[in-house]
């Protein structure tokens, strides 16, 4: 049993090794391979025989690439474990955060501030920056982008180009320094959606350049508006960078009535925030202020609110907001100067953070006798020259819009809910679930996956049978379904899946992708896999798929993995629409 503050430090370091090692899908041996350790010294640490070292910890850090949690963990470890006396039983301290190499920026505290005002939510955030890099900073990218209905990707998109994000609106502020040393930041555009903006804050003004050179230590701050009809009722912080403080505070009519709660989100589970929230009232204001001290990298906190107030706007309403900074990577400027920024706040539902769907990705070249050639996210793609009409086989009849106008496959995926190629999340390793702890979580995926799999049934038919990844859903976690092309057959569950073996024997078929169902790709996969998949109490099994159930089966953990089967095809090989494809409802033959 632990019964001393170093051993239940010690178990915290073994609990964040084993969690991120399963994370990254490498068995003990495996792990121990990569670090150049005997195969068997990271079972016997996990299982609590040997205690880590310095060198351990690190090594372990960089191999599977933690974001500096385990090395935190270690921290705390360490400074415990070399306490005397009664100091060994006071309060673990705030750990030394973690750099790792590369990391330039460092955030000794951030307040973000929410505000609402006369219809509109005013968002400020202030950050104080030191520069523990090499190269001076000279430019800071921030990203807002708005998703006025997050669960209807189709209705949002319609919403937001009847009425578009705008510069006029957001009122974009920013400066650097404090009091009478503040410089006004001027800003450069890089991107200009109706939903999205992306904008460079850069260490310049009229009156010259003020970059952030290695050793200061400045602090920013920049503040922007958007309306109530493109706000949700949540406001969240993504620690993306070393932070030592984090504050945040929501500010509303005390009329509203408002209720407030937080939510803290890692890779192993959702909890509440693990210390109260503070409420006081400023004349006719309700103030929420919620802080964290050295928070963990890739933590993720998140303010959710309700209105109860018969004046307060959008009871209930779904509207979200995100803004996004770049993840804590090297971003090059034009002068060879380097920016490192923290990935920034996100309003919004965690599972479309960071989306964007592109209407379009390679501009169409057209010929006076033959389809145009796009140039697409793998090659150039043939365009159909002329569409045939596209039927609905229940009945017969054109799908179309409300403009009759018909709807190609893509449309109709999207409006059944299917995340389109070119949104973020189809690129992202998929969270494995923590079973038996998230058997809840786990099985409502699986819900979700087999009622949209109905809901796609009745718009096309399957002949070759069809998969559903949770992220194609708009959920980052590793589930799928798969219903074989068998008529009848049960389906098969997959969670927190990985291929173990595979036959040598291979062949190419054409497959096609609920996220981009207008093309079809030849695609070269085993004739068997065994995959090796977890039950919904924890324990694991390996299962052996062959022929189509082995396509099927591959092609859904590529997208868990953040992968499309265009990446697997030849360089040389060209997407083929649909229309030309020509063997629609016909299975693959063996």
């Amino acid at each position: 049993m632990t019964t001393s503050p170093v051993e239940r430090a010690a178990d915290q370091f073994v609990s964040a090794l084993a969690q991120w090692r399963v994370e990254r899908g490498m068995t003990k041996k495996q792990l121990a391979a990569r670090m150049g350790f005997d195969p068997s010294y990271v079972s016997h640490v996990e299982g609590r025989r040997h205690k880590p070292t310095e060198d351990f910890a690190r090594r372990a850090e960089a191999v599977l690439a933690a974001g500096g949690a385990i090395w935190q963990r270690f921290q705390e470890y360490d400074e415990l474990r070399h306490a005397r006396g009664a100091a060994l039983h006071r309060d673990p301290p705030v750990p030394v955060q973690w750099m790792p190499p590369g990391t330039g920026l460092i955030v000794e505290q951030e307040v973000a501030e929410l505000t609402y005002i006369q219809g509109a939510y005013r968002c400020r955030i202030r950050r104080a920056l030191y520069n523990a890099g090499v190269e001076p900073v000279t430019r800071y990218l921030v990203k807002i982008a708005v998703d006025r209905y997050p669960h209807d990707p189709a209705g949002s998109n319609r919403h937001h180009r009847q009425h578009p994000l705008s510069f006029e609106e957001m009122d974009l502020s920013a400066v650097a320094g404090e009091g009478g040393a503040a410089e006004p930041m001027h800003w450069r555009l890089k991107l200009d959606r109706d939903a999205a903006k992306e904008v460079w804050l850069l260490f310049a003004n009229d009156h010259g350049q003020f970059p952030l050179y290695p050793g200061e230590r400045t602090t920013i701050e920049y503040a922007y508006t958007v309306g109530e009809e493109k706000w949700g009722q949540w406001f969240q912080r993504a620690v993306r960078l070393p932070t030592r403080n984090l504050t945040v505070r929501l500010d509303f009519p005390v009329e509203f009535e408002p209720q407030v709660w937080g939510v803290e989100t890692s890779l192993a589970a959702e909890v509440p925030v693990r210390t109260p929230l503070e409420r006081h009232n400023d004349a006719e204001r309700a103030v929420f202020e919620w802080s964290t001290d050295a928070p963990l990298l890739n933590a993720r906190y998140r303010l959710e609110w309700r209105f109860r107030g018969e004046s307060a706007p959008g009871v209930g309403d779904a509207a979200a907001l995100s803004v996004v900074a770049p993840p804590s990577s090297a971003l090059s400027s034009q002068d060879g100067a380097r920016v490192w920024s923290s990935h920034d706040g996100v309003h919004g539902p965690a599972y479309w953070e960071g989306m964007t769907v592109s209407a379009g990705r390679g501009a169409v070249a057209a010929t006076a006798d033959g389809p145009g050639q796009s140039v697409g996210e793998h090659g150039p793609v043939r365009m159909p020259a002329a569409r045939g009409p596209v039927r609905n086989h229940a009945d017969g009849q054109p799908l179309a819009d409300q403009n009759g106008h018909e709807l190609r496959a893509s449309q109709r995926m999207r409006g059944l809910g299917i995340v389109q190629r070119g949104a973020d999340l189809l690129r992202q390793r998929a969270r494995h679930f923590q079973l038996p702890r998230e058997e809840a979580d786990a099985r409502e995926a699986v819900d979700a996956l087999r009622a949209t799999l109905d809901r796609l049934e009745t718009v096309h038919d399957f002949s070759k049978g069809v998969g559903l990844a949770a992220p194609q859903i708009g959920m980052p976690v590793a589930a799928a379904v798969v219903r074989p092309p068998e008529r009848g057959a049960e389906p098969v569950i997959l969670l927190n899946p990985r291929v173990v073996d595979e036959s040598g024997d291979a062949d190419e078929q054409y497959e096609g992708c609920l996220s981009f169902f207008d093309y079809r790709g030849l695609v070269i996969r085993p004739l068997r896999v065994d995959v090796e998949h977890a039950r919904y109490d924890g324990t694991r099994v390996i299962t052996s798929f062959e022929r189509a159930m082995a396509r099927l089966v591959s092609h859904e953990i590529d997208h868990l993995e953040g992968r499309l089967y265009v990446d697997r095809m030849a360089t040389d090989a060209t997407l083929v629409p649909v229309e030309e494809y020509g063997q629609s409802g016909r299975p693959w033959i063996y």
